[in-house]
């Protein structure tokens, strides 16, 4: 009789496995769904989202990284699409939607060449190759640009802010985007530093977008702890502490026995002295405003105010550090070490209502190395998606003059590198050949997105576009809003070098990763699992 073969399980109960082409087909399909998610949102003409969160909360944006964020994906494949969007948003800050649309894209076509049995490291390779060729191109035709030259970036903010809720004040945006980037800009030794948290943006509820402000300084959400104080201060001396003025408990379990009245007094008038010669100190070094980043005691609060210092409590660090940095003065730890070397200056300090809420303003710094945008809007969700798009624009801004170089948009500088592949993909040999066209051709989605999101023909769009790019005009790109094409240079459209590079190299890399993936092994769900990986239902929505 034949002995009975025992089964083999080296994989945990309740594992799901995918292998092969179905584990494949099921990732493409997942990056393909999230791609086609954001897809409408992108261009001038693009729509906007609103997402709903399990607790009622309401966002409206078009801005890709949000959406994604947001939309909580949970398929593994599709994640790794969400990833490039987050690379695209840390590095540049605008160009999310971009990025992932031509990952999806990339897919899409790889998904073709694997119906005609090429291989998935072969479509890899040539993709690699693909991309380097298509980085070499756009360094190529690349313009440069400078800090000084106002015009050109006020237009690449411009490109940034179309297609945003916030477009109706684009101008206006434009010149605060372009202003607070030069601000903060420092140049050492042939190189520009910008740190995105120097400049701040603070929301508030009420207004326009119109009314959104510059304030060279920085805007501390604060109020003043006593309504003694004075409300302004001109030329204030800043004084910035990073401890509680308040009387501190004892480390250890000590019990102070009291045995009669007057003890009692004397251990209060004692506290009293205490808070009181505290409030001596930082009056004696000259200051007249106070920020504390720890609690400030009530008593101290009355003397302070009785010597005329504005003072606030609880300032988050950050602003301090912004205040630091704007004002020049030093974040002291202890008050016995405070002199006035540790003071900084500004132009004015004053309390302001905005809305419904008492700001602190730090303002006229000589030379405010952290400046503050006030964002306003009719409602929260105005004001949120006017900060996203201000965001964006900051960064477009700031990444043109870090690297020095911006293409213009419109969808030109994608056909002119889809162009420059098919000659590149000429010149091989082998089935690399197959995977550079897939790529060049993956690049024209951009163009066709625009125009399909315009309402206009993309197919004829196409036609035209490449004949133009044909004719050397390499900057010919779609105008959404007249339906034709145009020197997207000459009507403005400017954006960094950068949101390409960078989409380009996120988008190649995630495909490739993908089609590299032949078997998927999902957990049992025992061990919080992963979501189920079957049949195309990875990602419903």
């Amino acid at each position: 009789m034949a002995k009975e073969v025992q089964p083999i399980f080296i994989l945990p109960e309740g594992t799901q496995r995918t292998t092969g082409k179905n584990a494949q087909r099921n990732n493409i399909m997942a990056a393909k769904l999230v791609a086609e998610t954001v897809r409408t949102t992108l261009g001038p003409k693009g729509m906007d989202k609103m997402i709903v969160d399990s607790m009622g909360d309401i966002t409206i944006t078009n801005d890709g990284v949000t959406i994604l964020e947001e939309m909580q994906v949970e398929h593994p494949a599709a994640k790794m699409i969400v990833e490039v969007a987050k690379t695209q948003e840390a590095e540049v800050g605008d160009g999310t939607t971009t990025a992932v649309v031509i990952a999806g894209e990339l897919l899409r076509r790889a998904e073709e060449l694997l119906d005609q049995n090429v291989h998935p490291t072969v479509i890899a390779r040539g993709f690699r190759l693909a991309e380097e060729k298509a980085q070499e191109v756009l360094n190529k035709i690349a313009e440069d640009v400078s800090d000084k030259d106002d015009a050109v970036l006020r237009k690449i903010a411009g490109t940034a802010l179309t297609g945003k809720g916030a477009e109706s004040a684009k101008d206006k945006l434009s010149e605060i985007a372009v202003k607070a980037v030069k601000r903060v800009i420092e140049h050492e030794g042939g190189h520009i530093h910008f740190d995105r948290d120097n400049v701040k943006l603070e929301k508030k509820t009420g207004g326009s977008v119109e009314d959104t402000e510059l304030i060279e300084g920085i805007v501390v959400e604060k109020e003043a702890v006593h309504p003694q104080m004075p409300k302004m201060i001109k030329a204030p001396k800043i004084v910035l502490l990073d401890c509680a003025i308040e009387i501190k408990d004892t480390e250890i379990d000590a019990k102070i026995e009291i045995t009669e009245p007057s003890q009692m007094q004397a251990f209060l008038a004692q506290e009293e002295k205490i808070l009181s010669e505290m409030a001596d100190k930082i009056a004696a070094s000259g200051a007249n405003v106070l920020f504390c980043q720890k609690g400030i005691d009530d008593l101290a609060q009355h003397f302070l105010a009785k010597k005329g210092i504005y003072a606030a409590r609880r300032v988050k660090k950050s602003d301090l550090e912004a205040l630091s940095r704007a004002t020049g003065a030093r974040v002291v730890t202890s008050i016995k070490d405070l002199n006035s070397k540790d003071l900084g200056t500004a132009g004015m300090v004053e309390e302001k209502k905005i809305g419904s809420e008492e700001m602190t303003f730090v303002t006229g710094c000589k030379n405010p190395k952290a400046v503050t945008i006030l964002v306003r809007g009719g409602t929260e969700h105005v004001v949120d998606e006017a900060k996203r798009a201000l965001t964006d624009a900051i960064g477009d801004v700031a990444a043109s003059i870090k690297i020095g170089k911006v293409v213009a948009g419109a969808g030109a500088p994608e056909i002119e590198v889809s162009k420059e592949l098919r000659k590149f993909s000429d010149t091989l040999t082998g089935r690399e050949q197959l995977a550079v066209m897939a790529f060049a051709e993956a690049l024209e989605v951009i163009p066709r997105t625009l125009a399909e999101n315009a309402g206009m023909d993309p197919i004829d769009i196409l036609v035209e576009l490449r004949a133009a790019h044909d004719k050397k005009q390499k900057w010919a790109g779609i105008d959404v809003f007249k339906g034709k094409v145009v020197d997207s240079w000459a009507a403005g459209v400017i954006e960094p070098l950068k949101i390409k590079t960078q989409a380009l190299s996120s988008a190649s890399e995630v495909a490739q990763m993908i089609l590299r993936i032949d078997d998927v092994i999902a957990g049992s769900s025992k061990g919080g699992g992963m979501p189920p990986m079957g049949g195309g239902h990875g990602m419903e929505m």
